[in-house]
């Protein structure tokens, strides 16, 4: 990415429908409604040829206090002085407003470069705004209108000459990274056609943790202590948190992209559109994540919500770690870790053996256990068993308790192997595959967990009948008596 761009102005302007259009994908939700978008948003964009990334803010607001929208103009402000242009964006329709004067000249002071648009500017009701828009001193506004996609032929010729300037800089400041090889020496490639090695996690495939749980558990909090900084919007206030909001970060040494998510409550309790937006898109975090952190407070853990959204991480298949925040103010610790680990067997049976670690998210204590945890549920997700190994579990486990016989006959278990990871998934070729009684797969499925040592992690048996290749397996065969009368009588 050559440079970073953000998009400011007061809310309801329309920078998140821009933020979307720039990317090519609705990421950042968008509703009528003002001040829908409150944390900083990052995505890789596109216009013509140029590459860069685009920066999505929170509405800015004349609020200078601890309240929530001034923790939000403090959020935005930071990011005016971090990336490379500002695109400034009012709405043509209403004009230039007092509040847009202010933040011109807030974006004067702070901003390294400023562009100004007029959104809206489609059709005749935005002329005016877009002749006003010249008082705030910022030179000629550009016409665009992020619904229609009108206006981006202009920003595109006001940024290129932009990204070529900051371009020569980043080849003038690049270090030297040229090395001198000679001709003449010896080159050892006796190692060029050795087999790889396993799967871990790099720059350019990170590993995708989300963190979900209820509102106000500490997910924005938690993250932030990770990265190091206040980089996500926190506060008292429960459901602060609307969009899921990716980070890259390198932590205690491995690359990650931590998924930050809206708080999941009950869905009679969610009414409003924007809530279900919310709902909707923390949702499409978990099913791109590989790791999933369920995140507990400590005062009211395993409550019925907890329950719903870890398991809907074990059934998305994904690998799953419980942790328990707010420990920090816990003073019985010894005997509140011993009924959490109780609650938490007789209330999660299907993640047994999966990692419940305590943290502090304000404190920052319990992160390097967390970090551990993550990374052994991700080991145990990607684990391969060899099919030797599974068919000399498989016979002990049938000689130890044989499979039921319904019906007088006989369920035979006769192979299995292992058909995919991530999560682990087996296939086991029986006879009558339909008949063996759910108590017995999950007899299957515990062995599994305790022999090949796979706590925690989803597990999915799949039963299949070598008759299942037969095409003619569900035909009845065709009487006699019905093909006599299509048969003509020979008279010779």
């Amino acid at each position: 990415m050559s440079f970073t761009l953000a998009l400011v102005g007061r809310p309801n302007v329309g920078k998140s429908t821009l933020f979307n259009r720039l990317v090519g994908k609705r990421l950042a939700l968008v509703d009528d409604q003002p001040g829908v978008t409150r944390d900083l948003r990052e995505g890789a964009a596109r216009l013509g040829d140029l590459r860069f990334t685009v920066i999505d803010t929170a509405g800015l607001e004349n609020v200078t206090d601890d309240s929530l929208q001034g923790r939000m103009r403090r959020l935005t402000e930071r990011a005016v002085g971090m990336v490379d242009v500002c695109l400034f964006m009012i709405d043509a329709r209403t004009g230039v407003t007092p509040a847009d004067e202010i933040f011109a000249d807030i974006l004067r002071k702070r901003a390294r470069h400023v562009i100004l648009a007029a959104n809206k500017a489609e059709g005749r009701a935005g002329e005016s705004g877009v002749i006003d828009a010249w008082s705030l001193g910022l030179g000629e506004p550009l016409r665009l209108s992020a619904e229609h996609g009108e206006g981006l032929d202009e920003l595109y010729h006001v940024l290129r000459p932009l990204a070529d300037g900051f371009n020569a800089r980043a080849e003038a400041e690049a270090p030297q990274t040229d090395v001198a090889v000679d001709e003449d020496s010896e080159i050892d490639d006796s190692d060029a056609d050795a087999a790889p090695p396993d799967w871990t996690p790099s720059d350019k495939r990170p590993l995708q943790v989300a963190v979900v749980g209820r509102p106000n558990a500490g997910k924005s909090t938690l993250i932030n202590a990770i990265l190091g900084e206040d980089r996500l919007l926190t506060g008292p206030e429960a459901g602060i948190t609307r969009d899921a909001i990716s980070l890259p970060v390198t932590w205690s040494g491995t690359p990650m992209r931590i998924f930050d998510t809206a708080g999941m409550r009950k869905k009679a309790k969610v009414q409003e559109k924007l809530e279900k937006l919310s709902v909707a898109d923390g949702l499409r975090a978990v099913k791109f994540a590989e790791v999933v952190v369920v995140l507990l407070d400590a005062a009211i853990p395993f409550e019925a919500q907890d329950l719903r959204i870890a398991d809907l991480a074990e059934s998305e298949g994904r690998a799953v770690v419980v942790a328990v925040n707010k420990w920090d103010v816990e003073e019985d610790r010894q005997d509140k870790l011993k009924s959490l680990l109780q609650a938490f067997e007789r209330h999660l049976p299907q993640l047994k053996g999966a990692p419940l670690v305590t943290v502090s998210a304000k404190t920052g204590r319990g992160l390097d256990r967390l970090h551990a945890a993550i990374l052994r549920a991700h080991a145990i997700w990607n684990r391969r068993v060899s099919t030797a190994r599974l068919n000399q579990w498989l016979a002990a486990m049938t000689e130890a308790h044989p499979p039921p016989a319904p019906g007088g006959r006989r369920i035979k278990l006769r192979y299995i192997t292992q058909a995919k990871t991530r999560p682990p998934g087996f296939v086991v070729m029986c006879s009558n595959p339909e008949d063996l009684p759910k108590s017995y797969e999950r007899y299957l499925i515990n062995g599994l967990r305790d022999s090949f040592d796979m706590p925690g992690t989803p597990i999915r048996l799949f039963l299949r009948s070598r008759a299942d290749k037969n095409p003619y397996k569900d035909r009845t065969r065709q009487q006699p008596s019905r093909l006599k009368k299509h048969l003509k009588p020979n008279r010779g």
